[in-house]
């Protein structure tokens, strides 16, 4: 795996990079809206030029090809603008956990070589708590909501308009994070910037073939509810963006904000773990709120059947995923088909709640303990 930006001979025009996925929605959609809360809109054009903002900042804070920029924030705008400014500089960006202990992210941000974070006032706490063992770090950007000034809007203010991205090797690494799925500490997880975009590409093939729903398509309003520091937020912003479709971005959850940006921005695609659907649920009853035509993905723990036909009969296509953060994540996704459909409810619900069929490009084994196959 390639730890730098260089420039090869595979680095052509056709190489498989971050940002071209930014491209077709600035062709498409230049008008369509990226929305902060009830606190900012952005049209694609304004969300690239503050791309452009944030890299050129970069720049000036010493980011070079394979400098490692942490983010601490909430699910915002500022989360997307980073997903594509850093790793469009040849940089890597380091998605932090903050649900991780403090021993635990100052591990991650020492093992990553983080020397630039982009902290929200949040967890500013956190990090001055650990920033003695952070030698590296050198730099951090100050993140707030709201109107009041930060140094993440100054840095945006002060930057030049414009920024020159380069292409570079698509094997070049693009993100970082760490996972906790196994014992002892946090294990590195890295992609390429060709791993991103190819599952960009199957995570569209996967969620546009549904016949009955259960996907993302043109038309649709997404907002993310899971963090953005897992896993790219399942990847489906990188996929959103390049349907140019318009996204809600809610902050930290809130029942009854989600509620209000259901309800305000018209979302009609979401994904997350089933506690957060059992809050919306509950949330959505005490407030009398209408779900219906909400699309949600549930991955990260098994869908139950329970909760799912709570889901249906509150209106929300509900349906499972599975995948790994060794995989980027997708593998797979489950939809209703006509012959499932055939079999009545009963059938439907079990359905919904299965890992699904692999999505687009991936090839999967079922397996026995001694690795042999098994029929399916």
């Amino acid at each position: 795996m390639i730890r730098l930006a260089e420039r090869s001979a595979a680095a052509r025009g056709d190489a498989l990079l971050i940002g071209h996925l930014l491209r077709t929605p600035l062709a498409t959609a230049p008008d369509q809206q990226i929305v902060y809360r009830d606190e900012r809109r952005f049209t694609y054009r304004e969300f690239a030029a503050r791309v452009a903002r944030l890299a050129a900042g970069l720049h000036g804070l010493g980011v070079r090809p394979g400098t490692t920029v942490a983010v601490l924030d909430w699910d915002s705008h500022r989360y997307l603008e980073a997903y594509f400014a850093v790793p469009m500089m040849g940089a890597v960006l380091q998605t932090v956990n903050v649900r991780l202990s403090p021993d635990q992210v100052a591990y991650t941000l020492d093992h990553a070589g983080a020397e630039v974070a982009l902290v929200h006032e949040d967890f500013a706490p956190l990090l001055a708590a650990i920033r003695p063992r952070l030698p590296r770090l050198r730099e951090v950007v100050a993140l707030r909501d709201g109107a009041g000034p930060c140094g993440y809007e100054s840095m945006l203010a002060a930057a030049p308009d414009g920024y020159a991205f380069e292409d570079f090797d698509e094997n070049a690494v693009a993100t970082t994070f760490y996972t906790t799925g196994t014992t002892g500490l946090p294990k590195a997880v890295c992609f390429t910037h060709r791993q991103i975009v190819v599952h960009t590409l199957a995570v569209q093939g996967a969620l546009a073939s549904g016949q009955f729903g259960q996907s993302l398509r043109h038309g649709d309003v997404y907002m993310p509810l899971t963090p953005m520091f897992h896993v790219h937020a399942w990847g489906v912003p990188y996929a959103a963006t390049l349907l140019g479709i318009r996204q809600v971005y809610p902050g930290r959850y809130d029942p009854s904000m989600l509620l209000r940006l259901r309800a305000a921005e018209g979302v009609t695609y979401s994904h997350c773990v089933p506690t957060i659907l059992q809050m919306l649920l509950d949330a959505a009853d005490a407030a009398g709120a209408d779900l219906a035509g909400w699309k949600i993905n549930i991955g990260g723990s098994a869908l139950g059947e329970a909760l799912a036909r709570r889901a249906l009969e509150r209106g929300i296509d509900v349906f499972a995923a599975y995948g790994m953060s060794e995989t980027c994540p997708y593998l797979t996704a489950t939809r209703v088909t006509a012959t499932v459909r055939a079999r009545g409810p009963e059938a439907e619900l079990t359905t919904r709640c299965r890992a699904g069929h692999p999505a687009p490009l991936v090839d999967l084994r079922i397996v026995d303990q001694d690795m042999n196959d098994v029929a399916h």
